[in-house]
């Protein structure tokens, strides 16, 4: 299933915002974006200076996904993690195809600045691919590995790129660079939902041995479509909108940034990584795709983060029920795990589980089941009646999380944990307040406006 194929799922279902009037590039396309933000998919028809439409929004509703699979919103990262599960069972993930789609136009002499690419944040420091799936081998082994970078435009045929510590596609660079060679990468950009899921599945939850794509085959119940690349050993999604054929290059560092962030901060400028395009290939009539730092990111980690954890953790601790990385978290920082645990003591055993599941994390809150997890108010009830502070608050100094997180120190900061679980057995006291159940549409009642 290919990006078009969504967008009519979309637009059938009344998922779809067109913006017909002309937007610009450089911030207003954002601005106009951020208008929508969490609700229908926006595709912008009338981008100044091209005649390329562009998608944004494709991860910032759960809702608007789950059409596409065919699930509800609230099963959506069980579907995901159940794809995650069954890589190694699929028996034909992928499936090298001639004529690719996104071969139907052959650029040898590439310029970027004919693919519609938005300056986000207003203190962005250029134009950036934020949602392509980059595609590189393992230098020494040749598994290839599937990831999403930030890619900020620098040149017609130039870009500079963020590789996050910890990242598969980080230690296949350091081990060519190592040996005085560059890395080949394939980015992909305007790929499927399952492409892109794919590719932000976490490093703990597929090892680096293992193919990722293949979440993808699982999902769509058919093979990850690829294709040759006409100049390096690197294969492309042959039925994405556009392939960026390139090089990262060994020994080159230049400026990057600022980027506005899933933070809601902005990283800040530094000599990063070069990538050097050699060929750029694409649809005859592409669709250009991005996103917006936000929504969309932490939408999109919860999906693949939370069916890790729920994973990992129930199959050391009994009693798990539901994960959710909040918003208000960033989607990286701030999990609640709901669990009834059988003994006293196992809610604090899931919450270590939990920070080893997904490293980034910096607090965890663990909650009973009659706690809507979803529901900040109710979760904030927990901690202020059900915590005791001088018993039920783990600290963990100077852990590993993100880099990106503007608290640690490269990535070193303390992680806490909250207990907010009541005692085994269950006090009286914390017997929640009901209501009796009944239905509304017997009664009769007035209604002032």
């Amino acid at each position: 299933m290919d990006l078009n194929k969504c967008l009519e799922i979309l637009e059938e279902k009344n998922r779809l915002i067109k913006i017909e009037s002309e937007v610009d590039l450089k911030h207003e396309l954002a601005g106009v974006a951020a208008k929508f933000e969490g609700k229908e998919v926006v595709v912008f028809e009338n981008i100044k200076g091209h005649s390329t439409h562009l998608v944004m929004g494709m991860f910032w509703n759960r809702d608007n996904l789950a059409q596409i699979y065919n699930c509800s919103a609230k099963n959506l990262p069980f579907v995901v993690g159940d794809a995650i599960e069954k890589i190694n069972s699929i028996e034909k993930p992928f499936e090298y195809v001639e004529n690719a789609k996104a071969q139907e136009v052959i650029e040898l002499e590439p310029d970027l600045y004919n693919i519609p690419i938005p300056t986000l944040a207003l203190k962005d420091g250029g134009p950036y691919f934020a949602n392509s799936v980059v595609i590189a081998k393992d230098p020494d082994t040749g598994v290839r590995n599937s990831s999403v970078h930030r890619l900020m435009l620098t040149g017609k045929n130039k870009l500079g790129m963020l590789m996050d510590y910890g990242r598969h596609i980080r230690d296949y660079y350091e081990r060519a660079e190592a040996k005085g060679q560059g890395l080949e990468i394939t980015i992909n950009c305007g790929v499927s939902p399952s492409v892109y899921i794919a590719a932000i599945t976490p490093s703990s939850a597929v090892s680096i041995d293992k193919d990722e794509l293949a979440v993808a085959a699982v999902l769509d119940k058919e093979p990850v479509k690829l294709c040759k690349s006409k100049t390096v050993d690197v294969c492309g999604i042959a039925d994405a909108q556009y392939i960026i054929e390139a090089e990262i290059l060994p020994h080159v560092r230049e400026p990057e940034g600022p980027f506005g962030e899933v933070t809601g901060y902005y990283a800040q400028e530094d000599d990063r990584w070069v990538v050097h395009v050699k060929a750029v290939t694409r649809r005859k009539n592409p669709i250009a795709c991005n996103l917006l730092p936000g929504k969309e990111v932490w939408n999109s980690v919860g999906l693949t983060a939370e069916a890790n954890i729920y994973q990992s953790v129930s199959k050391q601790i009994p009693g798990l029920k539901d994960v959710y990385l909040s918003h208000g978290g960033g989607g990286f920082y701030y999990g609640i795990i709901q669990i009834d645990p059988p003994k006293n003591g196992m809610a604090k055993n899931a919450i270590l589980s939990t920070f080893a599941a997904f490293p980034p994390l910096q607090m965890v809150t663990a909650v009973n089941s009659d706690v809507d997890i979803y529901d900040s108010d109710d979760v904030f009830r927990a901690m202020s009646t059900r915590c005791k502070y001088d018993e039920d608050i783990i600290n963990i100094p100077k852990s590993f999380g993100h880099e990106l997180n503007p608290s640690t120190d490269n990535g070193i900061g303390s992680k806490i944990g909250f207990d907010c679980t009541y005692p085994i057995p269950k006090p009286e006291a914390y017997e929640r307040v009901k209501f009796k159940e009944v239905d509304i549409n017997n009664y009769k009642y007035t209604k002032k406006v």
